[in-house]
């Protein structure tokens, strides 16, 4: 390979934390890239999609056949992938056949090498079953004829990390914290800065080819110290921290995950894996790449200070599913596989579309949900006690919106400024639902603001659900557009409207998932 192979580089997961972040870096440094993810409209609006050098495909990693479409023409790839997720039971199982998938679809391509970045364990070690899964995710990488550069890393800290949240999230809000004795276990982090300069320098040493490699920061420490560094850093009090024998990590974890904005999906198997010492055996990398690496107190910092000011470059809560779900999909009648319900109001706003927009798409987070915030609080504690995601998953920026962001425990399915908002719910309930806003103008300088609710309910549960908050939606959506209203400048003079969506039910199909 040349030192600027005019291939693309393949990167897979270009939507999550770390795949969001290198395709900008490859860019700078001279290459072309292939970003990879499910939802093409989701690649589509990330930041650096419209550059020269990119090409956005559509593809999945467990879809053999479009992964290897993918890869077709390309000179290596990064594999920045994980299942852990609500979709994914197995995370463990989907892991290995993606893997598995990856191995072969480079080896058809006849890719050069593949870039892999894992978990810092020992074998010898009682693995957790996430560490446990990173291991094995390489061996499938590595079965393939095309060799494997094998980054090693333990938490990864940086602003938007899940690790990260974790940690700010538990030393913000718990003084005092009753602990298993995993608190004390020895680990390395990296800044995530760190891990992207070894991930992209490393296309330029042919040396590091086929290799493996623990990457870790300057410091040894434990969880406990990381706590009473970052409540330093934050300008909190003291922090008191009791480790108890009894507490094992896989229940530690349930509390995080109603603690911290991170789902049980993912904060189980994070937590379940600190048992494991993550320090690094082998530090070979850095003579070949070597770089000033930051040590845990100034990438707290820097993270805290790019938290507050709202720069945060990719998010750990931007991996998700976009993909419209099958119940939305065109094709048969409305009848077809279940019962859709829906709810609906609508109301004229003295505004242009461009006005009301920002208001809308600032929805969530810190700015709330502009009617029964009381109520959206008591639902997002409901979901955190069922293993959900809640609402303290907040937004990634208080102002700006893209399609895949977070919202509290929605996602952004769709996004057409300034006329639609499509919301696709996350959090636990016995069916699916969307909600979606439309403005469309009426003439200069006003407006029509349109809530639409549609909710495939899953047996009989999902219709006690469904007509057991009914009268609440009907309250709360209500309220929502007078508030929308109020806050564009334009209070409404005649209340929102009841009317039956109009959903287009002779092309689309409503349909079950098997």
């Amino acid at each position: 390979m040349s030192p600027r192979d005019e291939r693309p580089i393949l990167v897979t997961g270009a939507t999550g934390y770390v795949g969001g972040r290198i395709v900008p870096r490859l860019l700078q440094a001279g290459w072309t890239v292939r970003a990879i993810g499910r939802s093409l409209d989701k690649l589509l609006d990330r930041p650096w999609a419209h550059l020269p050098g990119v090409e956005c495909f559509a593809a999945d990693v467990m879809d053999a056949d479009a992964l290897q479409h993918a890869a077709a023409g390309c000179c290596l790839a990064y594999y920045l992938v994980h299942s852990m997720n609500p979709q994914n039971q197995d995370f463990a199982r989907a892991d290995l056949q993606a893997a598995q998938n990856m191995a072969h679809a480079a080896a058809e391509a006849g890719l050069e090498r593949i870039i892999y970045l894992g978990g810092l364990g020992d074998e010898d070690d009682d693995l957790s079953t996430h560490l446990r899964s990173r291991l094995d995710t390489a061996r499938a990488l590595q079965s393939g004829p095309v060799p494997v550069t094998f980054f090693r890393a333990a938490m990864l800290l940086g602003s938007g990390s899940a690790s990260f949240e974790i940690l700010r999230y538990l030393t913000e809000h718990l003084p005092i914290m009753i602990t298993p004795k995993w608190v004390r276990t020895k680990s390395q982090p990296i800044a995530v800065s760190n891990v992207l300069n070894y991930l992209v320098d490393c296309l330029d040493h042919p040396e590091t080819i086929g290799q493996t490699f623990d990457i870790g920061g300057p410091d040894i420490v434990s969880y406990e110290e990381l706590f009473h560094i970052y409540a330093e850093e934050a300008g909190l009090g003291k922090r008191f921290i009791i480790p108890v024998p009894v507490l094992s990590p896989k229940l530690s974890s349930y509390w995080v995950q109603f603690v911290t904005p991170i789902p049980a999906s993912l904060a189980v198997p994070l937590i379940s894996g600190l048992r494991n010492e993550a320090v690094c055996r082998e530090n070979r990398i850095r003579e070949i790449i070597p770089q000033t690496l930051l040590p845990c107190r100034e990438t707290i910092r820097l993270a805290l200070e790019r938290t507050r000011q709202h720069n945060i470059e990719s998010c750990w809560s931007d991996a998700g599913f976009t993909t419209p779900p099958e119940w939305m999909t065109c094709g048969d009648a409305a009848y077809a596989g279940g019962t859709m319900l829906e709810c609906g109001f609508r109301a004229e706003i003295d505004a242009d579309p461009d006005a009301v927009w920002p208001i809308l798409t600032s929805i969530g987070g810190q700015t709330g949900w502009y009617a029964g915030d009381l109520l959206w609080k008591m639902r997002g504690w409901m979901d955190k006690l069922a293993g959900g995601v809640g609402l303290n998953r907040g937004r990634r920026d208080p102002h700006e919106i893209r399609q895949g962001d977070a919202l509290d425990f929605w996602r952004v399915l769709a996004l057409e400024k300034p006329h639609l908002l499509k919301l696709q719910a996350e959090m636990r309930m016995p069916g699916e639902a969307m909600l979606e806003f439309r403005l469309d103008p009426l003439g200069e300088h006003r407006c029509q603001c349109e809530l639409h609710s549609y909710f495939l309910p899953r047996g009989i549960a999902g219709l006690a659900y469904w007509y057991g908050t009914y009268p609440f939606h009907v309250m709360i959506f209500s309220n929502m557009l007078k508030n929308i209203a109020r806050a564009s400048g334009s209070p409404l003079k005649h209340s929102p409207q009841r009317f039956t969506p109009t959903f287009p039910r002779k092309q689309c199909r409503i349909q079950k998932k098997s």
